[in-house]
């Protein structure tokens, strides 16, 4: 095989490169299991390869291309295939740098007993299936990634083997079982339907199609299965109840990456497969979607007030920033959509760094409870500031990412008509600002009693972690106009389902 072949094979292939090489660095890593600091070298050499394969694929359909690949010489709708649009490249690419965030931050905070325990071949795991879900072009593997992340989330939040440990990961599987199942039938149904699980096959065998029993079904149990799996009300309960038991590295990551997997399928099937607006085959789904999002954030930031453990405070505001995604895919609008995509790049971003941020919090001061804070401000300047601005960007003030991303949903919502989800949307910033002014004051001022206990210092690898998911919501933030308008293009190429030609 010559290096001609060798090259056109790689480039075919591009669209899996982000799952094949966390995969294959997995299985390395579990070789090399009687050996942490083997174990380590492969994961991070694995960690950022994938970024680099994300990178190459987002050049790739930044030029207006789609890169497909398609498993055993069987095309859709009966084959397997891997179909990266804008949207897909993105998301893997927010994945890659999320990962590499933890992978730095996991130098002081995971262990060799955690990578004994399969930290490393569990992590890369549940990258793969994440970017798989990004990249899949079949609704049926969508599931299976799903069931993946699952199994790999499981491992990861019982790491330790503590008691709370596994009563958190009990929590977790036995929702994610409801929410699975909810999708199970959702997919049953719309293969009985038309006949095939291609996303692009779907979208053409449902233009013009009258709402059926079995397609109302179908698109509600796959609402309904999609938003368990997001953290969406009223069935959201098992985020804040699992999330916090696990190690921080491992909760920052599933904090960063797995909600926004289940709002990406809502984007994804809701959007491409049942249309939205005047192309719906499924009417309601928008409404429903929009008191879905109003009861989330409306419970989400209330609960997150009455939190003293910084974990669970961040737990519930993962609930109340999907909550905004929602109201993007609610307005059934291009414009909608764009500020949801925007959303959900600058969440992944800014919730991770926040949970990273605690975890230093912890590391400093000895606990998680922000009520024996330590004045972190007076002792710890650089680590303040850099807190500082994931929290103001979560808060949605400029010019940082969450500004913009807020500023974009609720200009959405005006030029909808929708006047109550911008209301709601700005009530739920002002709130979120009052929630992280409390960590702020309680974490980082204290008081003098407080000061007179010891601060231990923060780790390099830490600060390095948060350092550059910092630089990326500053980055956002000053380069809105390049990232706003290649939204606009991901969310048109949503709404303008790619030929079925393309996927054989």
């Amino acid at each position: 095989m010559g290096p001609a072949v060798i090259a056109d094979t790689i480039a075919r292939g591009i669209a899996v490169w982000p799952v094949a090489i966390p995969l294959l660095g997995a299985a390395l890593t579990l070789l090399l299991r009687r050996s942490p600091f083997l174990q380590r070298g492969v994961m991070e050499a694995s960690v950022t390869l994938m970024l680099g394969a994300s990178v190459s694929l987002l050049v790739h359909v930044a030029r207006g291309d789609v890169a497909i690949m398609a498993f055993g010489g069987w095309g859709a709708p009966f084959g397997i295939t891997f179909v990266a649009d804008r949207l897909g490249a993105a998301l893997s690419l927010v994945t890659g740098i999320v990962a590499l965030a933890v992978a730095i931050y996991a130098r002081a905070d995971v262990r060799a007993r955690r990578r004994r325990a399969g930290f490393d071949p569990l992590f890369l795991g549940m990258l793969a299936a994440v970017n798989g879900a990004f990249l899949t072009g079949d609704l049926f593997n969508l599931y299976v990634w799903f069931e993946l992340m699952l199994v790999a989330a499981l491992g990861l939040i019982s790491l330790d083997r503590r008691p709370a440990q596994i009563d958190g990961a009990i929590r977790y599987a036995a929702m994610s079982m409801v929410g699975a199942s909810f999708i199970l039938i959702g997919i049953g149904l719309l293969y009985g339907e038309t006949g095939t699980l291609d996303i692009a096959h779907l979208a053409a065998a449902l233009v013009g199609k009258e709402p059926t029993l079995s397609l109302s079904a179908s698109a509600f149990m796959l609402l309904a299965g999609f938003a368990l799996k997001a953290g969406l009300f009223p069935l959201f309960f098992w985020l804040p109840a699992s999330y916090h038991t696990a190690p921080i590295s491992v909760t920052a990551a599933l904090a960063g990456l797995l909600t926004k997997v289940g709002f990406y399928a809502c984007l994804r099937v809701l959007v491409v497969v049942f249309g939205v607006g005047d192309n719906a085959v499924v009417p309601g789904i928008p409404q429903l979607a929009a008191l879905l999002a109003a009861a989330t954030m409306t419970v989400s930031v209330v609960a997150a007030m009455a939190q003293a453990d910084i974990r669970r405070l961040l737990a519930f505001h993962i609930l109340g920033q999907v909550a905004y995604l929602m109201m993007g895919l609610a307005l059934a609008s291009v414009a909608g959509l764009a500020a949801a995509i925007v959303y959900m790049v600058h969440t992944m971003l800014v919730q991770t760094g926040l949970f990273l941020g605690a975890g230093a919090i912890a590391r400093a001061q000895g606990s998680y409870n922000l009520r024996d804070g330590t004045g972190l401000i007076h002792d710890r300047p650089l680590f303040t500031a850099l807190f500082a601005v994931m929290a103001l960007s979560l808060s949605g003030v400029p010019p940082l990412s969450g500004f913009w991303a807020k500023f974009l949903v609720i200009d959405a919502a005006f030029r909808a008509d929708a006047a109550w989800l911008a209301g709601g949307a700005l009530i739920g910033g002002f709130l979120t600002l009052y929630s992280m002014s409390t960590v702020w004051s309680d974490a980082f001022w204290g008081t003098t009693a407080r000061r007179a206990r010891v601060i231990r210092p923060i780790p390099p690898a830490m600060m390095y972690a948060m350092v550059l998911l910092g630089a990326c919501t500053i980055g956002i933030g000053l380069a809105i106009d390049v990232v706003f308008a290649f939204a606009t293009d991901a969310a048109s190429q949503l709404t303008r389902p790619m030929p079925i030609g393309m996927t054989r």
